[in-house]
């Protein structure tokens, strides 16, 4: 059952990202960042009164981007019209209450209520989405009592918080959990489900028109054409398969800076609904922030991951040096997949698709490989008298047994002396040891390590 989404929605300069922070910051359920696996991170799971959930910044929309004219000689590529304030306001507010599952809209006391609020609010009061007022920037008494004047937006009651200070952040969560409503599970299916994601204009639409074989989705030049996610069920070679085509994620810079940023709620969506997903990148662009954003996701999720580069039929002066070439910057960029494979096609011309759909399977298969308790505790014993961890704080990390736990994905448990010794550095070289002998393409591995009493009794 996929979490439930919570998007931070507002306009520019309410603190939102602050809040952000803020929210996230308070609960343990945080995914962390280790180094090396650095993202541009707009999401955190988060957890309140034992409710979990995915926080979103969307973040608002980049005014001076907007305003900003052309240079002497380029087009103008934005128009007259796309530099409309409150036009861009009402398309990023009407794509957050389209994909999350409630939505808090950030005001700012000191600004009291403006135009674009109320704009926003109207699309929010007409949507039916479970909606929750915060109101920024309340750190005092005479702006907590200015945060009534937002009852005129009809959204309910205001919460009155200051994101700084984490005044009234509590109240505000206890809120946001009331309204989350129940997620219903996805019916059980054999069927091997597959999410298309990426930026727009990558060609998600084109390669699944392509393994599908018949126009079933809109294909079109202009980035952002798919607004939905579109579930495509097929059979292919007696296995049941479910392809996920979603709207992708547009590069930075653009006018839709803040609509782009609530794109990544629909492949959030996608992506914990899948097994594998086929993250596209543009073998014309390279890798973006926001491919290894998106990438960054599938990790956190524990979903298989292939990195599909389309477009190959686009790059110019190929030799056979080019693909490897290719396969290197992907690797550079986005180490924490090393484990992934990477396919180069062209929807365009078909060319290697056809080795899509197998490649996917095949990662599919290694979700639910599961090792042999003896053969797993062979390999830890080996690994450990190869590379013994390294003394911290004055004590030795000691092994005494390990087990896998649950497959899809593939989770080990290892009993130590004490968990508190095992340094990320020794549990990515322990997961390693295990790829070498069971690769686990595509797949990500979770190892969870307790501490000798939590075997004896304690979970």
């Amino acid at each position: 059952m996929r979490q439930p989404i919570v998007a931070l929605v507002g306009r520019p300069n309410v603190g939102k990202s602050t809040l952000f922070n803020r929210l996230i910051g308070q609960r343990l359920a945080i995914v962390e960042d280790e180094p090396g696996t650095t993202r541009d991170r707009l999401y955190a799971e988060a957890e309140w009164t034992s409710q979990p959930f995915i926080l979103v910044d969307t973040g608002g929309l980049d005014v001076a981007a907007t305003e900003k004219a052309p240079q002497k000689g380029q087009p103008d590529l934005l128009g007259s019209s796309s530099r409309d304030f409150i036009r861009e306001i009402r398309q990023q507010a009407e794509i957050a209450i389209e994909e999350a599952d409630v939505v808090v809209l950030l005001t700012d006391a000191q600004d009291g209520v403006t135009a674009a609020d109320v704009d926003v609010a109207d699309i929010l009061r007409r949507s039916g989405r479970p909606v929750v007022l915060a109101v920024n920037k309340a750190e005092n008494e005479s702006r907590r009592q200015a945060a009534y004047e937002f009852y005129e937006l009809n959204l309910g009651d205001p919460y009155p918080i200051s994101a700084l200070h984490g005044m009234g952040t509590g109240d505000l969560l206890d809120a946001i959990v009331t309204y989350i409503p129940t997620i219903p599970e996805e019916p059980e299916s054999d069927a091997v489900r597959i999410a298309i994601v990426g930026r727009p204009n990558v060609g998600k639409s084109s390669l699944l028109n392509a393994l599908l074989r018949e126009e079933r989705a809109i294909v079109s030049p202009i980035p952002g054409t798919t607004r939905d996610a579109i579930d495509t069920e097929l059979r292919w070679e007696g296995q049941d398969l479910v392809l996920i085509d979603t709207a992708g994620i547009r590069r930075r810079g653009r006018v839709e800076t803040g609509v782009e940023k609530y794109s990544v709620i629909r492949a959030i969506n996608a992506v914990q609904r899948a097994d594998v997903a086929l993250l596209l990148i543009d073998a014309t662009a390279g890798v973006t922030a926001q491919d290894t954003h998106v990438a960054g996701f599938i990790l956190d999720a524990y979903k298989s991951v292939i990195l599909i580069v389309n477009k190959w039929d686009a790059v110019a002066d190929k030799d056979t040096g080019t693909m490897l070439a290719h396969t290197q910057e992907l690797r550079e960029r986005l180490r924490f997949l090393d484990y992934v494979p990477v396919l180069f096609i062209s929807a365009l011309t078909h060319q290697r698709v056809s080795k899509v759909l197998p490649l996917a399977l095949g990662v599919a298969a290694q979700r639910k490989l599961r090792i042999p308790t003896a053969e797993l505790n062979r390999l830890f014993r080996d690994a450990m008298v190869r590379h013994p961890a390294p003394n911290r704080h004055g004590k030795q990390l000691k092994f005494f047994y390990a087990t896998q736990a649950e497959t899809e994905p593939p989770t080990f448990v290892v009993f130590v002396n004490d968990r508190e010794l095992v340094h990320f550095s020794y549990a990515r070289y322990l997961e390693n040891r295990i790829r070498a002998v069971y690769p686990f393409e595509g797949t990500p591995l979770r190892l969870l390590f307790r501490s000798r009493e939590q075997k004896r009794g304690a979970s």
